[in-house]
């Protein structure tokens, strides 16, 4: 990869100059960015941080296509990442629908979240035409180990 002289007319040598680009400097600044997408992906996960009760339940169909809906052991309700009081996630979720009609919505509850706040939810959503609702839960349980008295979880 050495660079060719050439001879002038006048005898006088003349370096040819590279035709080549260096790509050094490309792989350095691209190895540099996948270290750190590799190192900021795992803390740009978004949500609410609920401890999900567990069951044994199926899988939604397309679950990753529902609006998700939470509630906080405090009882806040968050639709995505956005704190939501009751009458405006209704009206947000009629303005969704008349946009999709086929809307599904997957209600995540926290272990520590009134239970009668859950009903309430569904209520809301039942009397805003909203008929596709699901409850996320965490893990599945295995219905032997709790036959047995130990309670594990399956993974």
């Amino acid at each position: 990869m050495g660079a060719s002289v050439k001879f002038s007319a006048r005898g006088r040598r003349q370096k040819a100059s590279f035709a080549e680009i260096n790509v050094t400097p490309f792989v350095d600044v691209m190895l540099v960015l996948l270290v750190i997408f590799m190192v900021t992906a795992p803390m740009m996960t978004t949500g609410i941080s609920l401890d999900l009760p567990h069951g044994d339940g199926q899988a939604i169909e397309e679950s990753d296509r529902a609006v998700d809906i939470s509630i906080d052991a405090r009882s806040k309700i968050y639709l995505g990442d956005e704190t939501v009081q009751p009458e405006a996630l209704v009206k947000k979720l009629q303005a969704m629908q008349k946009s999709n009609p086929d809307l599904k919505i997957v209600i995540s509850g926290d272990r520590a979240a009134s239970y009668g706040q859950v009903i309430e939810l569904m209520s809301l959503l039942r009397l805003a035409g909203i008929s596709k609702v699901g409850l996320k839960t965490g893990d599945l349980v295995d219905v032997d180990a709790l036959e047995n008295g130990s309670g594990t979880k399956k993974k």
